[in-house]
This record gives structure tokens, C-alpha cells and sequence, in this order.
């Protein structure tokens, strides 16, 4: 329960991380952060109960740069919500897929990589979308928006978290 996941904002309200919730109960005992949402339960010392937050706020504002998200496997599988852009099957068996394929020119950018299952990425092969007669669900784009990413698979988990993370989809 220690452990459980906990959304921190800035002051203005910009997701900045994830941290536990052991991390974010002292962020609130030391008057740091407030609590904006309760998560389930408390979590107990010796002499306090304290609730267990899932989402907080820092009463500070943190200054951070507005760089462009690095473009990794992790983040491509994130920004396509770990579905296949082919078939639509979510999964976890992921593979990158070069939307024109590199020897014909395409490019390691975000607007040609998108998420693809193993037979669909066996299926597609060295050619195009339209070479192989398949068509994508969705055309790939860099992400837009805030720089932090939640990871999709807290966002699926913690309902409560939706109106305070802006779209992340690409």
C-alpha cells in the first residue's frame, strides 16, 4: 500500500511524476504538497493515521524546460497506448514499426514509427502500408502537450487521475 502509485503536480497543476505513496504522505507532513485526491485506505503510524493520497499538489512551483520528448521505444509504445496500429490488438508484445521502411527512404522520426504486434509487423515486412495492404488505425505524430508522460498503464488503473492529466494520445 506504501508502494501504490501517486500522481504529483506542479503548483499549476502540470503533471511532473509518478512517486509512491510512502513519498507523497511526506511531502503532505511536511507541508510541501496538498492532498487533491484520496486514494483507498490510510496508511498508519505509531501515533497517526494519515489518507492515502493518490493525487497531490506541490504548493511550490517546480521551473522545468520545455524540451521535446525523447523518442524511445517506450515512449512510441505509450503514445499508441500499446495497441497495434494495424490490427488494434492491445498488447504487450510490441514491436517498432518503420511506417516506410528504411531503405525506401523513410526516417527514424516520430511520424514514421508506430507500435505493431509481431504478426502484423511479420505480415507488413520491409514494405509499405499500402504495398502489403494494410492500413493504419491511426497516422503517427510527435506527441504534443505537457513533457511528462504518465504511463498509460497508471492512467488505466487510476480513474481519478483523467481530469487532471491532459490527452496523450498521438
Amino acid at each position: 500500500m506504501v508502494n501504490s502509485a501517486v500522481l504529483v503536480l506542479n503548483q499549476n497543476y502540470e503533471p511532473l511524476n509518478v512517486c509512491p505513496a510512502r513519498r507523497a504522505v511526506v511531502l503532505l507532513y511536511r507541508g510541501k504538497a496538498e492532498l487533491l485526491e484520496n486514494g483507498r485506505g490510510e496508511i498508519r503510524s505509531a501515533h497517526q493515521a494519515f489518507p492515502l493520497p493518490s493525487v497531490i499538489r506541490l504548493v511550490y512551483l517546480i521551473k522545468r524546460n520545455r524540451a521535446q520528448r525523447r523518442l524511445s521505444r517506450l515512449e512510441v509504445f505509450s503514445r499508441d497506448r500499446f495497441v497495434c496500429q494495424y490490427c488494434g490488438r492491445q498488447t504487450r508484445q510490441l514491436t517498432l514499426d518503420h511506417v516506410i521502411p528504411r531503405y525506401l527512404g523513410g526516417q527514424h522520426v516520430w511520424e514514421n514509427l508506430v507500435s505493431a504486434c509481431i504478426p502484423c509487423n511479420h505480415r507488413k515486412a520491409g514494405r509499405t502500408p499500402e504495398q502489403a495492404r494494410m492500413s493504419l488505425i491511426r497516422q503517427p505524430r510527435a506527441p504534443t502537450g505537457h513533457g511528462y508522460l504518465i504511463p498509460y498503464h497508471y492512467l488505466r488503473h487510476h480513474q481519478e487521475w483523467h481530469k487532471y492529466v491532459p490527452y496523450q494520445g498521438g
